[in-house]
């Protein structure tokens, strides 16, 4: 326990502690001192930017960038302009803001990704200084130009310039500034002398916070806390103030007794500190000022450089990487000598019961004595959260493990998650990875963010054990690394394409979640088209092969694969595709490769490019359809030349497809159009383009019965019909007399029965009664029915001595029927006996 608290150092009620992350891999020597320096935050990497050794107009400046611990990740010579500032994205792609106001980016790798320039005025006037933000809209970028005009891109991933007003009576660089977020907006403070002001988008506003006396000099030095709730202001006078972002409220002021600027000043505050504290560098010192006015002072021998964190401080040195931090409550309880907090006595218990000795049960009664077990199982497991060595983690969580076995209803989810948790934690603090996370950070960024780090480090191993250890879905988890694995493996240049094909499918199998076309897709873009190729075949949704086939030039693949999906809409896709990239023979020929293709084309030509239907049939000789199609063409025409004309074309392409049936059929429309359209201009009929049978019932019905009888005998259409449809028109016309005259004209082919029914559907009984004695035998009965006539249908009956027909003829009977009935019934028995 002694141990664990040599290292604290008391400032007010707090205490604060280093913890030494690394010993630094790289070999810088003195180097930091003549480097520009960036530092990722949440244990991100380091950028550095070298100056040459020899001072030589050929030589150019290092661009070094290493991990948390050290290890070399990448180096090249910077060969574009003078750098002003470095700093890191969200997503750890490194900005590099030079003179003119362009804006480079790279990625951890050093590979460029791109670039943008912060203004016309910024390149003719150049960049003084700039700063890197970052804020709920994502990371930004301020400068301040030669002619001391401030712009702002508040968010480099969408790109939106803001220049701030001027500042009265500024020339040049302010002596200090600062971004701040206030009210979901982005402001610039600085300090100009004496005098304060604060940009936003309008307006320039000179600020005098009520507790800083004109006395306490010019503000030379100023730093946001990582929240940008807190502001630190140093004056040439020596003095630390520290307030509330918006200068309402003060928190301290402290008199360092140094009067010159500090290099670096970085607040340092964990989250939910009532105890926020400022780290000042100078050249030998390092000073931590807090709210209680109070200091600590750590000398130091080398040059250092300071990365702000949301729960502490990293310190960079050219021999070790340090974490400066409050020390969190929870482990104050447990570790401060003397101690009787609840997790002290449960840690002390769990050591005195690792050496057999009896005191273990003495101090497990008293914490039972005083219902504290539960709490220190929790504080226990919540102080293993905040330590960083393993050893002090084990000892921890094996004392809460320890408690937890004489609770009854203790619940151990907390406890398992903090130990998986942790487990992952020291897999990716140790210096091979170098990503030093605190518990907080950790919880912060979500365990998701740390993959994609893991990833984006390319540590695909590691990612890939994490997955499976935290049982995170595929879909989130294992498949997501190997996408971006695979993405890496098709732009190695050094394996073959088969080679690669091969490891990506033996890595990836089925994975649910992976893309094969996406993989495809990045060795297209990579220049490697067969690659891609080879990776669509373990594609198993067409739906994302075809589009990357399209983009590749594999029109002929796409299409065979659309076709073999059976997904319609998709092959319609590939055809449409095609016919804008092909000439018209060649589209075709494609086409008449791919029978399922060209179907689904014809189809879609039939409902949208009739003229396009024509040329395929004509170019495939096909003479049927040819013709069904100069048919169909003929009844969107309005003038009967072009009409004839089409169905003569259709003749003469029904009789090349020896089709002698629809060749005559054609041929009789062709006639009956002629016969129409000469009896329009004779008659004024308007039988243009009515059918056979309803140009004889208009023509009936008009009284025109020589020109229907001609179209009867000219198109030979039955007798039985012919008859029907005059009978019909007749009826309808009630002309009586001349129905009577057609009937005597030969004998009816329909017999007469339809005469009486068609007298009767129009009420008249005295002409139906003409045509009953010529209906045949066998429809007497429903003649005399017709006209309701049951004697007459009643001796019909008897007559033909037909039980059937006498029972339909008593069903029609009435109850005063009575000696009819009695008849009808003396037949029926007659009719059953013989």
């Amino acid at each position: 326990m002694t141990f664990i608290t040599a290292n604290w150092n008391p400032l007010g009620d707090a205490f604060y502690r280093k913890t030494e992350l690394y010993d630094m891999c790289w070999d810088l020597k003195d180097a930091l001192r003549d480097c520009l320096v960036a530092a990722a935050p949440y244990g991100g990497p380091i950028a550095l930017l070298r100056k040459p050794l020899r001072c030589s107009p050929s030589s150019r400046p290092q661009l070094e960038i290493y991990s948390a611990s050290g290890f070399a990740i990448t180096s090249f010579p910077w060969k574009s302009g003078p750098l002003v500032h470095l700093g890191w994205t969200i997503t750890d792609e490194l900005l590099c803001i030079q003179e003119d106001g362009s804006v480079l980016i790279y990625d951890l790798f050093g590979s460029f990704k791109r670039h943008f320039s912060m203004g016309q005025e910024v390149v003719q006037n150049q960049v003084l200084e700039a700063k890197v933000f970052h804020s709920p809209f994502g990371t930004g970028v301020a400068i301040i130009s030669g002619s001391s005009h401030f712009t702002l891109a508040t968010n480099v991933d969408e790109l939106k310039l803001r220049r701030l007003p001027e500042v009265p009576g500024l020339q040049g660089k302010p002596l200090c500034w600062a971004v701040l977020v206030q009210d979901r907006q982005i402001k610039v403070l600085l300090s100009s002398g004496p005098e304060l002001y604060i940009l936003d988008d309008t307006s320039c506003s000179e600020v005098h916070p009520p507790w800083l006396s004109p006395q306490a000099g010019s503000i030379i030095h100023m730093s946001v806390s990582f929240s940008y709730k807190y502001l630190a202001l140093f004056t040439d006078t020596g003095h630390l103030f520290t307030a509330s972002s918006d200068l309402q409220n003060k928190l301290s002021e402290i008199d360092t007794k140094r009067s010159t600027a500090p290099e670096q000043m970085v607040w340092c505050r964990r989250p939910n500190s009532q105890q926020p504290s400022v780290v000042l560098l100078w050249d030998r010192l390092l000073m931590v000022a807090g709210v209680c006015n109070d200091t600590i002072q750590f000398p130091i021998e080398d040059q250092c450089v300071l990365v702000g964190e949301m729960d502490g401080v990293r310190i960079l040195s050219t021999r070790s990487h340090e974490l400066l931090q409050e020390v969190p409550l929870v482990c104050q309880d447990i570790f401060k000598i003397a101690s009787m907090a609840p997790g002290a006595l449960l840690l002390e218990a769990h050591r005195e019961y690792e050496k057999s000795s009896q005191k273990a049960d003495e101090y497990l009664r008293e914490l039972k004595e005083q219902s504290m077990l539960e709490e220190a199982v929790k504080q226990c497991v919540g102080a293993a959260r905040y330590e960083y060595d393993p050893q002090t983690q084990k000892s921890l969580l094996r004392a809460a493990s320890f408690g937890k076995c004489f609770l009854a209803d203790f619940s151990a989810d907390p406890f398992v998650e903090t130990c998986r948790e942790l487990r992952v934690l020291n897999a990716v603090r140790v210096s091979s990875v170098g990503l030093p996370l605190t518990y907080p950070q950790f919880k912060h960024l979500t365990l998701q963010v740390l993959i994609d780090r893991l990833v984006y480090r390319q540590l695909y191993p590691l990612a890939i054990k994490v997955c499976h250890y935290l049982k995170i879905p595929d879909y989130h988890g294992v498949s997501r690394v190997l996408r971006h694995w695979a993405s890496c493996k098709v732009q190695q240049k050094d394996l073959s394409d088969e080679a690669i094909a091969k490891a990506v499918c033996a890595k990836v199998g089925d994975s649910p979640g992976f893309s094969y076309s996406h993989i495809a897709a990045k060795a297209y873009e990579c220049g490697r088209a067969e690659l891609a190729i080879k990776l669509l075949d373990f594609e198993a949704r067409s739906g994302e092969q075809v589009p990357l086939l399209l983009k590749m030039k594999r029109s002929h693949l796409a299409l065979s694969k659309a076709v073999e999906s059976g997904d319609t809409d998709l092959v319609y896709m590939v055809v449409t595709h095609l016919k804008n990239e092909m000439n018209r023979g060649d589209f075709f020929m494609t086409l008449r490769n791919q029978p399922v293709a060209l179907s689904l084309y014809k189809q879609f030509c039939k409902l949208q490019e009739q003229e396009t239907l024509k040329d395929l049939y004509n170019q495939d000789d096909d003479h049927q359809e040819l013709a069904n199609y100069y048919v169909s063409a003929s009844y969107r025409e309005k003038r009967m030349d072009i009409r004839l004309s089409l169905l003569q074309s259709a003749v003469d392409e029904y009789n090349k497809a020896k089709n002698d049936f629809a060749a005559k059929a054609t041929e009789d429309e062709m006639r009956l159009l002629r016969f129409q359209r000469k009896l329009d201009e004779d008659k004024a009929t308007e039988l243009l383009g009515l059918s056979l049978q309803a140009t004889m019932e208009a023509l009936l019905a008009l009284g025109f019965h020589k020109q229907a009888e001609q179209l009867y005998r000219d198109f030979k259409v039955p007798e039985k019909r012919y008859w029907w449809l005059k009978l019909k028109s007749l009826a309808k016309k009630e002309e009586w007399e001349e129905l009577e005259k057609f009937s005597k004209t030969k004998k009816s082919p329909i017999g007469y029965l339809p005469f009486v029914e068609v007298c009767m559907k129009r009420n008249n009984k005295y002409e139906a009664k003409k045509y009953v004695s010529r209906v045949m035998p066998e429809q007497k009965v429903r003649a005399h029915l017709a006209i309701s006539d049951l004697e007459g249908a009643a001796d019909a009956a008897i007559e033909r001595r037909n039980e059937s027909e006498i029972g339909i003829v008593l069903s029609r009977c009435a109850a005063s029927d009575r000696l009819l009935i009695e008849r009808l019934n003396r037949a029926r028995t007659s009719t059953v006996k013989k």
